[in-house]
């Protein structure tokens, strides 16, 4: 595949990048050089191979979950410098 100038141009518009016109030739390389990459990897056969999100499969590391006894309201409040009762005391905020 081969890109031109003038797509460059466009391309570059699109994303309001400012493309001078002296590194115009050496970005049109490079994009042609990554297309030109990109066709030879849609050359290959891929039919039949899962898709996969890491190269090495993983397990989830996660442990399950499982219901514990928490704090009362009382323990929780005990713990900060200034309650009411049923809730923390703060500054109040406008």
């Amino acid at each position: 595949m081969s890109i031109t100038a003038d797509e460059v141009r466009q391309v570059a518009r699109l994303a309001r990048l400012d493309v001078l016109e002296k590194e115009l030739e050496s970005i049109t390389e490079q994009l042609d050089r990554i297309l030109g990459y990109i066709d030879k990897l849609n050359e290959l056969e891929t039919d039949g191979i899962k898709p996969t999100t890491h190269a090495v499969e993983m397990e989830n590391a996660f442990r399950d979950d499982e219901t514990r006894p928490s704090l009362s309201q009382q323990e929780a409040l005990a713990n900060g410098p200034e309650q009411n009762g049923e809730a923390f005391v703060v500054p109040k905020v406008i």
